[in-house]
C-alpha cells in the first residue's frame, strides 16, 4: 500500500469522528506527503522486485533499506500543533492536487507537509561507499576485487576488530605479562566461558588431568605446538600445564584460531602466538616466535601437519636434536615424517596418533561426519537433497562425509586410489567414478585424500556455474587454487571464507576458505571426539618424554594399542556403558591378558 493512500484512509477515519452537534476536539490531520515522497512511494515497488537482481550481480551491493524505514510519511506532527478541520476537504487544482482543509471560520487552510526524515544511521549508510581500507570490515556484505582477494589472511579477520596487526600491538595480562601475540586480550572473558563448555564434553582429558595431577608425569617437559587453536585445544593445554608441562602455541591453520579462547590462554599465562586470519608471514612469525626463546630450550614437539617440526629442523638444527620426541597427529605431518625417517634425517623418536585407532575411527570418521554438513551449511546455506556430490578419496574422512551427505538425500560419487577402499565405497552403495566423468554435472566437489594436485585448473575450468569446492583433508594442497590467480578471472568476496571465482564468460564457481581444512576453517567440530584425541596426544607425550632410554629409536612409531584401549575406556562412562568382563576360563582360551591389549596390533576395526 502506497504512503498517499494510507495517508487518504488515516483523513476519512479522521474526519468521521467528527459530529455535529458537539464540542470540537482538536483532532490530528493526516500528513500530506511531499512529491518527493511521492516519487519515492512510486518508486518503491520497482526497487523491491529489482533488489535480489542488483544485490547478486552487483560487487559492492549495499543493503536496500533500513529497519523501519518502511514506516516513512506516517509520522504525525504533535496533536497540539494541527489546526481543527471540519469534515469538509478541499483540493486546490492549483496546487498540483495537494489538499486542504476548510476551518470552521472559512478560511482555506493546506495540511501542513511532513518534512523528510533521514535518520543519522539510515544517511551515513547509503552515502558512505568503501575505500580501499575499509574494505576487509564490510567484507560479509561487499565483494571483493580479486587483487583484494589475494592477501588470503587479512580479508579473514574479525569485522569487528581494528585492522591493527596483532603483531604491531603491545598487550599485557592482567599480570603484567607481555609474552604472547593474539588479537584482542580483552577478549578473555567470553574466551574462558567457550573452555569451560569445551570441559564438560571432554571427560576423558579431564579424568586424566585429576588423576595425574598429583604425579605430575610431565613436569620438566617443555612442549612446543602447533595446532588448530581452539577451546578443545585449549582443554588440552591447560591439562598438559596441570601435568607439570610448560607450554608455547602456534596455529597450524590460518583460519582457525578462535581469538577469544586464544586470549583466555594468554590471561592464563599461556605463551600463544596466533590469531584468526594470519597471512603466510604472520604463520611463520608466529612459529619462530614460539620456538625462538631465550632462555628456553622445548624438549617435546606436539604437531599437527609438520610445519613445526620442519621449521625446527631446518632453522635450528642444533635445538632438534635435543628434542625427546615429537608427536603428530595429521597424515601430511606422518607422512613428513616417513620421509625423514627414510632419509635417515630423524634423529628423535615420533609418535604417529593420526593412525591410531581412537584418532582414525573417531576423529576422522565420526567428527567428519558431523562437521562437514556444519561447515557447508554455514558458508553457503546449500540444500543437500538432490545435489549431486563428489567426493575425492574414500578414507575414514571420506567415509564420514558420504554417509552424512547420503543420509541427507545427496546422490554421492567417489573417486579412489585404492582398491580396498574403491570397493568399501562400491559396497557402501556408492559410484565408483574418474573425477573427468563426472566434474561438469556435480555440484558440490569434496577432497578428502590428504595427496596434493587433486583438483587441477583443468578441472576447475569445467566445473558448472555455482559448483561449490571444498576441502576436508589437512592440506591446503588438494586444489589448486594458486591456478586461479590469474588476471583473467576475477575473485568476489561473498562472505567471510567464501569467494566467487568468476570466468569471463559469466561462470563462477564457490571455493570455500580457499582449499584449506572446511570443518575447522569454517565452522566447528564436535567437542566430544576431538576429547578422545586430545587425551591420545596426551598420553602420546607423557609415554615419549618418560620411556627409559632404549625404548624407542630414531623413528616413527604408533601408539602402543593398550593405550588405544584405555583412552575408549575413559569415554564410556559418558554413555552409561557398561564392560563385559572376561572370566578366566574365556581369557585363557583366548590367548589373552582379562585387562588387554584385546586385538592384536594388525587388527583391523
Amino acid at each position: 500500500m502506497s504512503v498517499q493512500v494510507v495517508a487518504a484512509k488515516m483523513a476519512e477515519v479522521e474526519l468521521k469522528d467528527v459530529s455535529a452537534g458537539k464540542a470540537a476536539l482538536p483532532a490530528e490531520s493526516p500528513v500530506t506527503p511531499t512529491s518527493e515522497d511521492k516519487t519515492l512511494a512510486r518508486n518503491e515497488p520497482q526497487k523491491e522486485a529489482g533488489s535480489s537482481a542488483s544485490a547478486a550481480t552487483s560487487p559492492t551491493a549495499e543493503p536496500s533499506a533500513k529497519a523501519g524505514e518502511g514506516s516513512r510519511g506516517l509520522l504525525t506532527p504533535s496533536a497540539a500543533k494541527m489546526p481543527q478541520a471540519s469534515a469538509m476537504k478541499h483540493t486546490d487544482p492549483q496546487q498540483n492536487g495537494g489538499e486542504a482543509f476548510v476551518n470552521r471560520d472559512g478560511t482555506v487552510a493546506e495540511a501542513p507537509r511532513m518534512k523528510k526524515i533521514q535518520f543519522a544511521d539510515q544517511k551515513q549508510e547509503f552515502n558512505k561507499r568503501p575505500s580501499k581500507i575499509g574494505r576487509r570490515s564490510l567484507s560479509r556484505s561487499i565483494s571483493q576485487s580479486s587483487t583484494d582477494s589475494y592477501s588470503s589472511a587479512a580479508s579473514y579477520t574479525d569485522s569487528s576488530d581494528d585492522e591493527t596487526s596483532p603483531r604491531d600491538k603491545q598487550q599485557k595480562n592482567s599480570k603484567g605479562n607481555g609474552d604472547f601475540c593474539i588479537k584482542n586480550i580483552k577478549q578473555a572473558d567470553f574466551g574462558r566461558r567457550e573452555i569451560e563448555i569445551a570441559e564438560q564434553e571432554m571427560p576423558a582429558l579431564m579424568a586424566l588431568r585429576k588423576r595425574a595431577q598429583g604425579e605430575k608425569p610431565l613436569a620438566g617437559a617443555k612442549v612446543v605446538g602447533c595446532t588448530h587453536i581452539t577451546a578443545q585445544t585449549a582443554v588440552l593445554m591447560e591439562t598438559l600445564s596441570a601435568l607439570g608441562a610448560q607450554c608455547r602455541w602456534a596455529a597450524c591453520n590460518i583460519y582457525s584460531t578462535q581469538n577469544e579462547v586464544a586470549a583466555a590462554l594468554a590471561e592464563g599465562g599461556f605463551s600463544v602466538f596466533a590469531w584468526k586470519g594470519e597471512s603466510e608471514d604472520d604463520f611463520w612469525w608466529c612459529i619462530d616466535r614460539c620456538v625462538n626463546v631465550e632462555g628456553w630450550q622445548p624438549n617435546m614437539i606436539l604437531d599437527d601437519g609438520g610445519d613445526l617440526t620442519h621449521w625446527i629442523y631446518k632453522k635450528y638444527p642444533n635445538m632438534f636434536k635435543k628434542i625427546k620426541g615429537i608427536v603428530e597427529e595429521s597424515v601430511t605431518g606422518v607422512h613428513r615424517l616417513y620421509q625423514l625417517s627414510k632419509a635417515g634425517k630423524l634423529c628423535v623418536p615420533a609418535m604417529n596418533v593420526n593412525d591410531s585407532v581412537t584418532k582414525q575411527k573417531f576423529d576422522n570418521l565420526y567428527c567428519c561426519r558431523e562437521s562437514i554438513l556444519d561447515g557447508l551449511k554455514r558458508t553457503t546455506d546449500v540444500m543437500f537433497g538432490g545435489k549431486q556430490v563428489v567426493v575425492c578419496g574414500y578414507g575414514e574422512v571420506g567415509k564420514g562425509c558420504c554417509a552424512a551427505l547420503k543420509a541427507m538425500g545427496s546422490i554421492v560419487y567417489v573417486t579412489e586410489i585404492d582398491p580396498i577402499c574403491a570397493l568399501q565405497a562400491c559396497m557402501d552403495g556408492f559410484r565408483l567414478v574418474k573425477l573427468n566423468e563426472v566434474i561438469r554435472q556435480v555440484d558440490i566437489v569434496i577432497t578428502c585424500t590428504g595427496n596434493k594436485n587433486v583438483v587441477m585448473r583443468e578441472h576447475l575450468d569445467r566445473m558448472k556455474n555455482g559448483c561449490i569446492v571444498c576441502n576436508m583433508g589437512h592440506s591446503n594442497t588438494e586444489i589448486d587454487v594458486a591456478s586461479l590467480r590469474t588476471p583473467e578471472l576475477t575473485w568476489e568476496r561473498v562472505r567471510s571464507q567464501v569467494d566467487h571465482v568468476i570466468w569471463p564468460d559469466g561462470k563462477r564457481i564457490v571455493l570455500l576458505a580457499e582449499g584449506r581444512l572446511l570443518n575447522l576453517s569454517c565452522s566447528t567440530v564436535p567437542t566430544f571426539v576431538l576429547s578422545i584425541t586430545a587425551t591420545t596426544q596426551a598420553l602420546a607425550l607423557i609415554e615419549l618424554y618418560n620411556a627409559p632410554e632404549g625404548r624407542y629409536k630414531q623413528d616413527v612409531y604408533l601408539l602402543p594399542k593398550k593405550m588405544d584401549e584405555y583412552v575408549a575406556s575413559l569415554h564410556l562412562p559418558t554413555f552409561d556403558a557398561h564392560l563385559t568382563e572376561l572370566s578366566d576360563e574365556q581369557a585363557k582360551y583366548l590367548g589373552l591378558n582379562k585387562n588387554g591389549p584385546f586385538k592384536p596390533n594388525y587388527y583391523r576395526y
